[in-house]
């Protein structure tokens, strides 16, 4: 069963004003406090910049990928456009909460509009398959018999999965324009993926 039977296409919409570059602006201190910087550009580590952690932000334009820990590891926190004034804003719907986000990076290929998605319930492409090309707040409900997803393939835009349905728990980042698009088995999903279950599914927002 193909998921996009399901779901049906959704229909193409106008690309992402590609005018303004990303920017998010961050503070040292919950609630836009203490020290303010903007960024247009990665910042690998937080403490190259002065300041141990942030605690707030504001999301300008584009969609950005936050991480718990420098180097871009750890749990991971997709931010789109709008204000974040505490952690919990950015953590409160994971596995566990993370009071830090100490490195993070604008999610270049971020097209909500046109974005296509295959899953599989195999590692490297193998098993079942489904195609996405709109949110899924439930693959459970459409019809998808396990639990989990083996490996994934990005066709185009950006995706954020979720471990439980309605978007809660561990969120994975998976992009098109990173390892080409395939994520062939859990150990791609990012530095803190320790299982492959997943249940919901969304594109990313400009």
């Amino acid at each position: 069963m193909r998921l996009r039977h399901l779901l049906g296409a959704s229909e193409p919409t106008e690309p992402p004003d590609s005018l303004h570059p990303p920017q998010i602006v961050v503070w040292d201190e919950a609630f836009f406090q203490g020290k303010k910087h903007e960024f247009t550009a990665d910042c690998y580590s937080t403490p190259e910049h002065g300041f141990s952690t942030v605690r707030s932000c504001k999301i300008e334009s584009g969609a950005w990928a936050g991480f718990e820990h420098c180097g871009f590891q750890g749990q991971q926190f997709v931010l789109e456009r709008g204000e974040y004034p505490c952690w919990e804003a950015w953590s409160g719907s994971n596995a566990y909460h993370v009071e830090r986000m100490c490195s993070f990076r604008p999610i270049a290929c971020a097209d909500h509009g046109r974005s296509r998605l295959m899953l599989f319930e195999q590692e490297n492409f193998q098993g079942k398959r489904g195609e996405l090309s709109d949110d899924c707040p439930s693959l459970p409900a459409l019809g998808w018999g396990s639990s989990a997803v083996g490996s994934f393939f990005v066709r185009s835009g950006a995706w954020v999965c979720s471990q439980y349905p309605g978007y809660r728990g561990f969120q994975y980042l998976l992009e098109s324009d990173s390892h080409a698009g395939e994520y062939k088995h859990v150990r791609e999903w990012g530095s803190h993926a320790q299982t492959g279950q997943v249940q919901s599914i969304r594109r990313v927002q400009q």
